[in-house]
């Protein structure tokens, strides 16, 4: 606006009532989401798996050489990261949930996702972030076919239509994953 201050906008009487504007409706419907707002994301094999927004502390992308390989820990790990002056272990989940196929560091950036649970936390190193989305808890089903390695950090999963293809999103647990004593081997 040229040359008009913010007290000449505000004492003026049409400013708050919108007089020679186009009228707005004072309320907008807004669509409400349905279910919980989840992450969805792909591990080096390409599976499809969704974590609670709520169970997620940060989702973060740095470069490899900023992860510090550490000497004999456990193969699932790559190494540790300095968050903001704490450093987080992180994994590669595709390996802790007993995918064959090794998470490729050889790239500009890894997604990391940083879970925590009472004071404890893990990055959960990816292959690449979907988006969020709202997904339906209610709908969620019992895992069929997962594999052994990883049913205990599963709590279910949707069937989804994609075209004339069924996909499955697998929900997983972010506490069970944290728990495990898998990261003790």
């Amino acid at each position: 606006m040229k040359g008009v201050s913010f007290d000449a906008m505000v004492g003026n009487p049409d400013f708050l009532t919108n007089k020679g504007q186009e009228q707005v409706p004072e309320f907008q419907e807004l669509e409400s989401p349905e279910g919980e707002l989840h992450l969805r994301f792909l591990t080096a094999s390409g599976q499809e798996f969704a974590l609670p927004a709520t169970g997620i502390r940060e989702v973060i992308s740095p470069s490899p050489d900023r992860i510090t390989p550490i000497p004999n820990i456990s193969p699932l790990l790559l190494g540790t990261l300095n968050v903001r002056g704490r450093v987080i272990w992180v994994a590669d989940l595709g390996q802790f949930l007993g995918e064959a196929l090794q998470l490729g560091t050889d790239r500009a950036e890894i997604p990391v996702i940083a879970v925590e649970d009472q004071d404890i936390m893990l990055g959960l190193a990816i292959d690449h972030i979907i988006g969020m989305d709202w997904l339906d808890i209610e709908e969620v089903q019992m895992s069929s076919g997962a594999p052994d390695s990883m049913a205990p950090f599963l709590r279910g999963e949707w069937s989804m239509q994609v075209n004339e293809d069924v996909r499955h999103l697998k929900l997983l647990d972010q506490v069970s994953i944290l728990r495990s004593a898998r990261w003790a081997a």
